[in-house]
């Protein structure tokens, strides 16, 4: 297991490496954003990137996805997996946002996570993202990466994830260091052939070690 001095260290390399690393869902208000991150599970951002623009411009306020059925808003995000759960996810979510917090998106992790679709990595998300609230978001990318370098047990649940890297990483250093292990996950790190010959955190990595053997 790496000490908190070694993660502290490896998210220090993976900042250096990306050092732009952040968001890439596009989208012009905090609803939209939160329609963003939901549509994003089990699909990619450019994937999401492309179906959202006519969503937006269809339904650009919580009331106006609110008063649709589900089977109107499925054309919009039909190439996205998952898209018929998806559309139920959206119109619920928006009907939640217009009867239970006055068309806003609420701030809260308790309050976000009563939305429909919403589960604490979405939650998490938008917390950091649209209101600036500290949160350590922990997806594929950021599990396996945290697993394989052993900055925590490779059985850790997600919450055991998100505990140990928040405890040990500054709150004001959250945001980028998740989004720095999304990069480090996506093209160093990457779940099928990763780059451990080249990887700069190789000498800290069991993992990458007997891989290169």
């Amino acid at each position: 297991m790496l000490s908190p001095d070694e993660i502290r260290y490896s998210i220090k390399v993976m900042r250096q490496t990306f050092p732009e690393a952040g968001t890439t869902l596009i989208a012009d208000t905090n609803y939209h954003f939160l329609l963003a991150t939901i549509l994003s599970a089990q699909s990619t951002d450019q994937s999401v990137n492309e179906v959202t623009p006519a969503l937006f411009a269809r339904f650009p306020l919580p009331a106006d996805l609110a008063g649709v059925e589900p089977a109107e808003v499925e054309p919009y995000i039909k190439r996205l997996g998952l898209y018929r759960n998806k559309a139920k996810f959206l119109v619920k979510t928006s009907q939640q946002i217009v009867t239970d917090f006055n068309g806003e998106v609420p701030h809260t992790l308790k309050e976000l996570m009563t939305l429909s679709g919403v589960g604490r990595k979405v939650a998490d998300v938008v917390l950091a993202e649209c209101f600036n609230i500290p949160a350590f978001p922990v997806d594929t990318h950021v599990s396996r990466v945290a697993r394989r370098l052993r900055m925590v047990d490779p059985q850790a649940s997600i919450l055991a994830i998100e505990k140990k890297l928040m405890k040990t990483i500054p709150p004001e250093r959250w945001l980028d260091a998740h989004h720095s292990m999304i990069f480090w996950g996506r093209y160093v790190c990457t779940a099928r052939n990763p780059k451990c010959q080249t990887c700069p955190l190789l000498s800290l990595c069991v993992t990458g070690q007997n891989n290169v053997i």
